[in-house]
């Protein structure tokens, strides 16, 4: 008999002593009563709950629908399931044995039945809560486009059991968590007036561990809201992300008896056999969505993953969803309510659309169709890109159904725990390889956790489960990174408007109006932190130390703690006060400065993904060195990018953090003389930059072109750089190089002339002899009578002529830093071609491997390599015509400037020079004019 029954029995017995008057106990002769003598209506509502008598009286209707079942029920009832509950052997006996006995007798009170009835009933709510929970049908269907509210909204709405039994549980599970940090806050915080709330700060490590557990009971789609909460410091305290960083997306498996019906009906076949020549008994893993199988093919017999998705899982999900979107405005009340904010709609529209944006990634995971074109694409990608030391699993693509997926199975083992030499370079492959699928597929993998990054025994990295990416496009791709390069070069007054770019502030707010809400001193506190590497134990150990060396250093980290709020408050007074606001009527300043960067600012969801993709990167590569930077790893990709897209805003980037004006143009370097002249940029090209970026671009190569064996990498990022250098299509970094050459060719000629014309000794006597006859003819009586016309010709104009050589020669401030630039640049590269040869094996060897001498003689003495330089004939002669355009426009541009010199001859001199250069290269400028 199930449980449910037995408590409606259970109800029914204790309304029997509602038969006698005011529950006065039943004596002997009434003590012998019968199951046959229980009426069919219970009258006592004058002395018990409405609540009570409706039950009892159920009850009792349904130990009377019992007496029919009597002659059949068999007098040993079998033993129950876990959903059952257990009745003597003989009912009728033994509910007579109840009625005559003494405890039955004792137990008639108001206050006893209701309390018994109450222990019935709370223990049929348990087993509605606890009982397990059928996932059949899900208001939509597995895609990236295919989540709607709308649709759950309506196909829960007709069942209100379901969604009840399901909050309820979360309820159930969560209620002793909620009550601990409910009392922390109210009780020892609000009313006992601890602004600190020092109690629920001491209690959050531990409560943060019960946290973690309570994701891994409540299923999938809590262990990927934990996952994605992770990162989310915003919204969670740190001690909260930091243990919800564990989380692992999985879960026990699934009875694989279901798992093979589910192949079966998948792949049509009544016999796994005719697939599958071998199938393990139990799943090699076990995630949220599905398990996997390692099998081999019955018709190529190749070894193959065999991924089956989880019964029910979208209808899970999907529930669960539908859940938070129902519980997410209470939650988002109650938390500005604790940090005495008000609600507005707008707030709960921003929560409820977070919720929207985790729905549309955990909906999208279910569809394996998806993963497997997902997987398809990303392998396409890479190898068209040259990264070859990253793969992904080769799809069995005939085998894919909508739940499940065939791969190839992939011998390795995870990044995290490989102890391989190699390790080092593959974590820079990772991030490579992310940064790729950032800024340039536009296609990121979004559940990078350790578990789906292996090393393979070739010495790969693989990347495996591709159910969650998300779709990054151009302008957004652009906008990171121009914020990456603007990061590297510390140029922290341009990122207010890379956050705008970014969509990090809402409509209407100006670049003006972040800089002037202090963004700019944190960020760049917050950036230098980072870029110094070591991850947030390291950042915090440097913070104390700045601390101190700031507020004193014997203070205790308490006292350190309480001297930095105390000056962040006055640095919050401060700025409140310089946008108008009258301090003195604010109550609570960090609230007052909570509520006006909320306005300011708002985190989109794809933050969301990238944040946990390279959470993740960096927390394997801090395993592997504790003082590891992930902003620095960045530089690699960020130098080839550069170097090699030619869009405007690539463009740009590369010549800011190459130390170049914005605009300049071989004609055109005004905004660069201004600058030099105002003290701003230097508008000239920095060598150490360009030879950084050149590192950075080779290591990028020798990381990510194959497995770095017997220095094949750094041989392969040589020759990849001689290619850009010298490609017949051009580059941005060659566009760069011509322009800076022919500004220094013109600089060098100027200044070579200017040492031969005007500044030697033989220039100098030709000067006096120039000069001369006006000066004997000034002194002369004959200056008065000569005619003008003929003074002009024959004494003055040669007199003249040293003074305007000279002005067409001398120096200005952009030739002195262009020559400047030219020597320091000589001097790095004399000294990396000066290297010791001792030095040479570490470089081949390393990742992160410049481009030094020792390696270009050692791809000289190739056959194979000189062949394949050879082969850039064609680019370099079109770098040739390039670099002669380039002068001739440089030439031009100085006749423009040459004011010494009359306007026709400057105009005339000019267009020539142009001319000259667009015959030269013709194919650049229809590029530049398209």
């Amino acid at each position: 008999m199930k449980f449910s029954a037995g408590v409606r029995v259970l109800s029914g017995i204790l309304g029997l002593v509602a038969q006698s008057n005011a529950f006065v106990p039943p004596t002997k002769e009434t003590s012998s009563s019968k199951l046959s003598d229980i009426p069919s209506k219970l009258s006592f509502e004058a002395t018990l709950p409405n609540w009570f008598v409706e039950n009892a009286n159920a009850a009792s209707t349904s130990l009377n629908d019992m007496k029919g079942f009597k002659d059949t029920l068999s007098t040993q009832v079998p033993v129950p399931s876990s959903d059952s509950f257990v009745l003597p052997v003989n009912v009728e006996e033994t509910v007579n044995k109840i009625l005559s006995s003494e405890l039955f007798h004792l137990a008639t009170t108001a206050w006893h039945l209701e309390a018994i009835a109450a222990f019935g009933l709370g223990s049929a709510l348990l087993w509605f809560v606890t009982s397990p929970e059928s996932f059949d049908d899900a208001p939509y269907e597995p895609g990236t486009s295919t989540y709607s509210p709308e649709k759950a909204a309506e196909f829960y709405a007709k069942r209100p059991l379901q969604v009840a039994k399901r909050v309820l549980k979360l309820a159930f599970l969560t209620g002793i968590f909620n009550a601990g940090v409910l009392f922390d806050w109210l009780v020892l915080g609000k009313l006992l007036k601890d602004e600190e709330y020092t109690a629920l700060k001491r209690n959050e490590p531990r409560r943060a561990k019960v946290a973690l557990s309570l994701c891994e009971k409540l299923g999938p789609t809590f262990i990927k809201l934990g996952q994605a909460l992770s990162i989310r410091t915003d919204l969670i305290p740190e001690a909260y992300a930091l243990e919800l960083r564990q989380l692992q997306d999985a879960v026990p498996p699934f009875d694989s008896d279901k798992a093979r019906e589910v192949l079966k009906k998948e792949l049509g076949v009544s016999d796994l056999s005719l697939v599958f020549s071998s199938l393990s008994d139990k799943p090699v893993a076990s995630a949220s969505i599905g398990q996997v199988y390692k099998g081999t093919l019955a018709a190529s017999g190749k070894e193959v993953a065999v991924k089956v998705q989880r019964p029910g899982i979208l209808a899970e999900i999907a529930l669960d969803l539908h859940v938070l979107r129902i519980l997410t405005p209470i939650q988002t009340t109650l938390q500005n309510a604790a940090n005495g904010a008000a609600t507005s709609p707008e707030d709960i529209e921003a929560a409820i659309s977070l919720v929207d944006e985790w729905g549309r990634g955990f909906v999208a995971e279910t569809d394996y169709r998806l993963e497997a074109e997902n997987t398809i694409n990303f392998e396409s990608a890479m190898r068209n890109r040259g990264l070859d030391a990253v793969c992904a699993p080769p799809v069995v693509s005939e085998l894919v159904r909508d739940k499940i997926m065939v791969t190839e199975w992939i011998e390795g083992t995870r990044l995290d725990r490989d102890a391989s030499p190699d390790i080092p370079r593959l974590c820079g492959v990772a991030i490579n390889a992310y940064l790729t699928m950032l800024l340039d597929t536009g296609v990121l993998h979004c559940d990078p956790h350790p578990g789906n990054l292996l090393r393979t025994t070739d010495g790969k990295l693989c990347i495996l489960d591709w159910g969650m990416t998300l779709e990054v496009p151009p302008n957004l791709q652009y906008a990171l990174l121009e914020l990456i390069a603007h990061i590297n070069i510390e140029d922290y007054d341009a990122i207010p408007q890379d956050f705008i770019n970014l969509g990090f502030s809402p409509d209407g707010v100006t670049a003006d109006r972040l800089k002037s809400s202090g963004i700019t001193e944190g960020l760049t506190f917050a950036f230098r932190q980072l870029s110094q590497g070591g991850g947030p134990k390291k950042i915090q150990e440097r913070v104390k130390e700045e601390f101190k060396s700031r507020y004193g250093t014997e203070l205790s980290d308490e006292e350190l703690r309480l001297a930095a709020r105390e000056d962040m408050v006055q640095q919050m007074e401060k700025q409140l006060q310089s946008e108008g606001v009258d301090v003195q009527g604010v109550t609570n300043v960090m609230e007052e400065m909570s509520k006006r960067n909320r306005e300011l600012f708002k985190l989109p969801p794809y933050v969301l993904y990238v944040a946990r993709a390279f959470s993740t990167l960096e927390g394997i590569g801090l395993s592997i060195d504790e003082n590891y930077a992930i902003v620095q790893e960045c530089y690699p990709y960020l130098a080839r990018r550069l170097f090699t897209d030619r869009s405007p805003r690539a463009k740009r980037s590369l010549r800011a953090m190459l130390g170049l004006a914005e605009d300049a143009d071989l004609e055109q370097t005004q905004v660069a003389m201004d600058a030099m002249e105002t003290g701003n940029k230097s508008g000239t090209l920095s060598p150490s930059k360009l030879l950084e970026m050149s590192d950075g671009f080779t290591s990028y190569t020798a990381a990510t072109a194959d497995v770095d064996r017997d220095g094949a990498g750094q041989q392969a990022a040589v020759l990849e750089f001689v290619k850009l250098l010298v490609d017949e299509e051009g580059s941005t970094l060659q566009d760069i190089l011509v322009e800076e050459t022919a500004r220094l060719g013109d600089a060098a000629t100027r200044s070579a002339l200017k040492a031969g014309l005007v500044d030697s000794a033989a220039a100098k006597v030709a000067a006096n002899v120039l000069r001369a006859p006006r000066d004997l003819l000034e002194q002369s009586p004959l200056a008065s009578v000569l005619p003008k016309s003929l003074k002009e010709a024959i004494v003055d104009r040669p007199a003249e002529l040293p003074d305007l050589i000279e002005s067409l020669l001398n120096h200005n401030e952009e030739d002195r830093k262009i020559l400047s630039t030219a020597t320091e640049l000589r001097d790095v590269l004399s000294s990396r071609l000066t290297a010791q040869d001792d030095e040479t094996q570490e470089r081949i060897s390393s990742p992160n491997a410049s481009l030094d001498a020792a390696a270009i003689q050692e791809l000289l003495a190739d056959e194979k390599t000189r062949n394949l330089i050879l082969e850039q004939g064609p680019g370099l002669a079109a770098l040739g015509r390039r670099l002669g355009a380039g002068l001739l426009r440089r030439a031009a541009y100085r006749a423009d400037k040459a004011h010494a010199l009359p306007e026709d001859t400057r105009n005339q001199l000019a267009d020539i020079n142009r001319r000259l250069a667009e015959a030269l290269d013709v194919e650049e400028k229809e590029s530049v004019d398209a």
